[in-house]
């Protein structure tokens, strides 16, 4: 039986990787002054940056609708080959989309099963976990052993980020635990980190965002404890900062698989904001 692999857009999949792995990306929307964007296929992460920069209010964002996701199961509900849905989502402390996936996932039951997952992650934290679904599924892997890989990576994955300014992340009301490094002292660079629930938290302040950096090395390497490990690093506006990080990341770990290098994209990033850096991993 076929299984057909869902996400959403904030899921930072590079087109090519998703195109490749037949991944199927539902679209969140990203509302610039009066005008409404896809993420990702009205608006690239390019253009939003740039948009940003010159925006007189922050950006909002929104889920997509159940119709929305009742289109693309119903469309995989009519191909030729039976198949079931494995549907991984945006944290649901973040946002409202992996519920809105299981009120879809109701809606279409008498036409196709659709398992919903919370990866109570975001970005290409989220990202890597849909693509080793996808890869075990293209591998014939059968749907327990794709549901039980996600939950495993769920359970076994990191994401340890600093940003240029926490403003966007607490104008945008995603600030979560994190808030107790408001009001830090200048260029103290906060790391922050997803708990268990999903939500951001604050791992520890460094002082200037160099030492930030090499700070997540250590922390990611503490981590890995010296395991095979899954990596990758994601960044927005910062392309050099992410290939010098990409470099130190394989250095340090026992990295199995290439290290993708993607950017952060409009609606985590109407959050993260310019200047963004991370690495995510999970052990292989």
């Amino acid at each position: 039986m076929k299984l057909y692999i869902v996400t959403d857009s904030t899921a930072d999949i590079p087109k090519e990787l998703a195109t490749e792995l037949d991944i199927h990306i539902i679209p969140l929307k990203v509302h610039i002054e009066d005008v409404t964007y896809l993420d990702g296929v009205t608006l690239s992460t390019g253009e939003f940056y740039e948009k940003l920069e010159k925006a007189d209010k922050l950006p909002r964002t929104s889920q997509p609708s159940p119709a929305d996701f009742v289109d693309v199961y119903e469309s995989l509900a009519s191909r030729e080959e039976d198949g079931e849905v494995i549907s991984i989502h945006l944290s649901s402390a973040l946002s409202g989309t992996y519920q809105t996936a299981n009120l879809a996932k109701d809606m279409v039951q008498e036409k196709i099963n659709v398992h919903a997952i919370d990866s109570r992650t975001a970005s290409y934290a989220l990202g890597s976990i849909v693509v080793a679904v996808a890869r075990a599924a293209r591998a014939g892997k059968e749907l327990q052993y794709c549901l039980d890989l996600a939950q495993r990576l769920i359970a076994n994955h990191k994401a340890f980020f600093v940003m240029d300014t926490l403003m966007y992340l607490q104008k945008g009301g995603r600030i979560g635990k994190a808030s107790a490094v408001l009001g830090s002292l200048l260029n103290v660079k906060p790391i922050l980190t997803f708990d268990e629930a999903g939500e951001v938290a604050a791992v520890e302040k460094v002082r200037g965002k160099k030492k930030a950096v090499g700070r997540i090395v250590d922390l990611v390497k503490e981590y890995a404890a010296g395991k095979p490990v899954v990596a990758s690093v994601v960044h927005a506006t910062s392309h050099e900062e992410a290939e010098a990080l990409k470099v130190r990341v394989a250095e340090e770990l026992n990295v199995t698989e290439d290290i993708i290098v993607t950017e952060l994209g409009p609606v985590i990033g109407t959050y993260g904001g310019p200047g963004l850096l991370a690495v995510m991993l999970y052990k292989a």
